[in-house]
């Protein structure tokens, strides 16, 4: 689809403003963001639906009509962010400065570019006056980043026909991943699910002056280190497995035997290692061919003096596609010893959907078009989305976010998400831009 460079300025204002809005979550407080949304669509005649579990947490809906002949297409994505260390920062995380052709701000790839791409293109839709054969629905939704009980979760439980849709679009998919001479640009087909342990230890209370054996805390600490140290097992799934044969097709020899020895376990590490160099990808394969599990929170003692009597750690576990919460706890006893006790605090099962269907042909036709040396991949990803809630309606949920990433300067896409110096180029902005508008023309656009 050609580029359209009115439409494209007029998103990148949108986008900086909604990163300049501080949407971190806790508390998210989202609701700035949603009517500076609701405020450009209502421009172009789109009245929009905001809706709120608890106040100033707002999740915006909006709607084209089309002919109802076929099944809706929901576009999403999440206004809260994660935080910011400022100081850690090249450019101000909520400045939504432009520095060599680079955007940079917390939540500019996570993900308030695809909230910007999104109501865009439902104003370019309305603008046009194209027939549509399904209604084009957009959600903004609050509190992705805590588990999405303010948002997805509400919506599908409370407001479920205002999202209810054949497929959506959402994260994470869709940017450039070099891989040796190939480029990939994946497509989620499947998400690791969620659940948070808490994992206790108890000892022998005391005097801090009087040194003892059973100290709550240090079991704990040794049971932690442990469990930095060791990794879990490794289990090769059949989303994984069909990501890791997509890329190796498009590698040379040496590099295609490198990664069917990924897939055997006894050599997965030493692949890791040795096989590749950005220790982001290197992350982040090891989070797809393991559940895993990291501690977050540390907790234990009230006072200097007193040895407390019990200590536990908040464990962000992650578990693969075809696992269950159990085997994970499994796994963690084996490594923890059975002196730690855990507790599910918080759960979201994974998610997986079909690898093919029409709304994948329509983004590999517009995949081809924009990069034709370019190569579609299905990709899992190791955190957990709002496809999860959102997949209980009935919705088959893909990752696809489109932003193009330059050869030059090697930016590691794992590293931004969360990270310090978050950024995406401006013209990948564009890019991915003109890539959904056309995703989305194919798929509902009347013949």
């Amino acid at each position: 689809m050609p580029r359209d460079p009115e439409l494209e300025a007029e998103a990148l204002k949108l986008f900086q403003d909604l990163v300049r809005i501080d949407t971190t979550n806790p508390p998210g407080h989202e609701r700035a963001a949603a009517e500076l949304l609701a405020e450009s669509l209502r421009e172009d005649g789109i009245e929009p639906t905001l809706l709120e579990k608890v106040p100033g947490r707002t999740n915006l809906i909006a709607r084209i009509k089309g002919d109802g002949s076929q099944k809706p297409l929901l576009l999403t994505g999440h206004l809260d962010v994660v935080a910011a260390e400022a100081s850690a920062w090249t450019h101000p995380p909520f400045g939504a400065e432009i520095h060599d052709g680079w955007l940079w701000g917390r939540g500019a790839v996570d993900m308030k570019n695809m909230v910007a791409m999104s109501a865009m293109v439902l104003k370019a839709l309305k603008r046009s006056g194209q027939k549509l054969t399904r209604d084009v629905i957009f959600a903004a939704v609050a509190d992705e980043e805590d588990g999405c009980a303010n948002g997805s979760i509400f919506l599908a439980d409370e407001h479920p026909e205002t999202v209810r849709a054949e497929f959506a679009l959402g994260e994470i998919g869709g940017f450039t991943l070099r891989f040796g001479p190939a480029r990939l640009y994946p497509v989620q087909v499947a998400h690791k699910g969620m659940a948070w342990i808490r994992a206790s230890v108890t000892g022998t209370p005391g005097h801090g002056s009087l040194p003892r054996e059973d100290q709550a805390v240090h079991k704990l600490a040794l049971a932690l280190a442990r469990l930095g140290h060791q990794k879990l097992p490794v289990h090769v799934t059949p989303p994984v497995r069909a990501m890791i044969e997509g890329i190796r097709k498009v590698q040379p020899l040496a590099a295609r035997v490198g990664l069917g020895l990924l897939m055997r376990p006894m050599f997965t590490d030493g692949i890791l290692k040795n096989l590749f160099p950005d220790p982001g990808l290197a992350r982040t394969f090891n989070a797809l061919l393991r559940n895993t599990a990291v501690a977050t929170v540390v907790k234990a003692g009230y006072k200097t003096n007193v040895i407390p009597g019990r200590a536990e750690a908040e464990l962000d576990g992650r578990i693969l596609p075809g696992q269950t919460t159990q085997d994970l706890l499994g796994e963690l006893r084996a490594v923890l010893g059975e002196e730690v006790e855990l507790a599910v605090m918080r759960e979201m099962a994974p998610l997986q959907v079909p690898q093919e269907s029409a709304l994948v042909d329509a983004i590999r036709g517009a995949l081809h078009d924009a990069d034709p040396g370019g190569t579609l991949l299905p990709y899992v990803m190791p955190g957990f989305t709002d496809g999860g809630p959102l997949s209980k309606l009935g919705i088959t949920y893909y990752g696809f976010a489109p932003i193009f990433f330059p050869e030059a300067p090697k930016v590691s896409f794992a590293e931004l998400y969360h990270g310090h110096d978050e950024r995406i180029p401006v013209e990948g902005f564009f890019e991915g831009l003109s890539v959904l508008r056309d995703v989305v023309t194919r798929f509902c656009a009347a013949p």
